[in-house]
């Protein structure tokens, strides 16, 4: 990451810590500090306008950002990996797609229409999941130490660097998907408890020396760090893949809160369940033991209104709202492309119904696929997106939620 001038610094230290109207810094109740947030990841979006995505309701074309903000949306996450150069955008080196100069201009247009912004940090070149927590190329070779003191910077200098460009974040998520820990081995964590997903358990089944919790909290709390010294009125989300699966979440959760780690929510996948009710479940347990956490939903796709529902009754407002993953182009999209949904329409519920991609990466092919042609041109996706009806559940959400 390039160094800030002192004049950049000057200008982020002179800003309000929370620019967001109608949002306040978290309180240690719990207590979602705004509206409930209806929100979306749409970091997809400046690649596919690169690769000529427009963006319709009816024959009326919009900037997407701003067509979410009419349907109801009022915040949005994006992703920032640390050098997509080297990773995700390898293919596109110059454009280094959700990478920080990316990320602040997509970051301006979001504060610009007046919404939530949050950060979630990949600490990868590339996707960072549950199954891939991949070192950085430019971290390679660091002990522990040096890992934490790199999460720490590169935590720090991206949320300057994004309030310094017109983008303040209100929300930092320390880590996407982050079941199995960070930074593989060194931050990486086994669990006692198996997920039920033949995939991922036997992807996590022989892991060799791993750093364990103790090595987790520390990087957690290194980006955590980083994170205040930055935006000292920040929210502080962890993401755990697994929102369906409770006794895993309170292993995980008590590990790190035993470690101190200090967060304000927790984020769940919620893409499918084992047995109806798991998510309801959770959340219900989570608030039980946890005073003063809330939760949110950080990616669902499929049982839209049934997930919002869920989230919005909790008690004592601790449910702090949902974030669609992708809506433009997966899964359950809310739009169209060439006459049929932009994203292939909504995937199982139950893990008895088919394992989807979003549950565990690869499914549950009995054979490795065939291996793909070499990919060229522009990694985004073109074409014309048209807004479906599944847009207007938002606007009927955004009336029942926040009148």
């Amino acid at each position: 990451m390039p160094a800030l001038t002192r004049r950049a610094a000057l200008a982020a230290t002179a800003l309000p810590l929370l620019a967001s109207p109608a949002f306040a810094a978290p309180k240690k109740t719990g207590t979602r500090p705004g509206p409930f947030l209806i929100g979306a990841d749409i970091s997809w979006i400046p690649e596919d306008e690169a690769a000529g995505a427009r963006y319709f309701v009816g024959d009326v074309r919009k900037d997407p950002i701003l067509l979410l903000r009419d349907a109801g949306f009022n915040a949005i996450r994006l992703r920032i990996f640390v050098d997509p150069a080297k990773g995700y955008s390898r293919r596109e080196p110059d454009k280094a797609w959700a990478g920080l100069a990316q990320t602040i201009t997509l970051g301006r247009r979001i504060r610009d229409a007046g919404l939530y912004l949050v950060l979630s940090f990949h600490y990868s070149d590339t996707w960072a999941d549950p199954e891939h927590q991949g070192v950085p190329a430019s971290w390679a070779g660091y002990d522990l130490p040096q890992l934490a003191k790199a999460v720490e910077a590169h935590t720090h200098d991206t949320l300057v660097a994004m309030r310094a460009g017109g983008a303040p974040v209100d929300m930092a998520v320390i880590g996407n998907e982050t079941t199995f820990g960070i930074l593989w081995p060194h931050g990486r964590v086994k669990l006692s408890t198996p997920t039920g997903n033949p995939v991922t358990d036997a992807n996590h089944a022989k892991v060799g020396a791993v750093g364990g919790f103790d090595a987790f909290a520390a990087l957690l709390r290194a980006g955590i760090a980083g994170a205040r010294r930055a935006e000292p009125a920040i929210a502080i989300q962890l993401h755990n893949h697994l929102g369906r699966h409770w006794p895993i979440v309170r292993e995980w959760t008590d590990a790190l809160i035993a470690r101190k780690v200090d967060f304000d929510v927790i984020g769940f996948s919620c893409y499918q369940q084992r047995a109806q009710g798991d998510w309801a479940t959770t959340f219900d347990q989570f608030l039980a033991r946890y005073p003063g956490k809330g939760l949110l939903v950080a990616e669902y796709s499929s049982r839209k209104r049934y997930l919002n529902d869920l989230v919005h009754a909790l008690p004592d407002r601790r449910g702090w709202g949902t974030f669609i993953w992708e809506p433009t182009r997966h899964q359950e999209a809310l739009f169209d492309r060439e006459g049929r949904n932009a994203g292939e329409g909504a995937k199982p519920d139950l893990l008895s119904q088919g394992i989807n991609s979003a549950e565990a990466p690869g499914g549950l092919a009995s054979a490795p696929p065939p291996p793909k042609p070499e990919q060229t041109g522009p990694i985004g996706e073109g074409g014309d997106y048209i807004a479906n009806p599944l847009l207007d559940l938002y606007a009927q959400m955004a009336k029942d939620y926040n009148p």
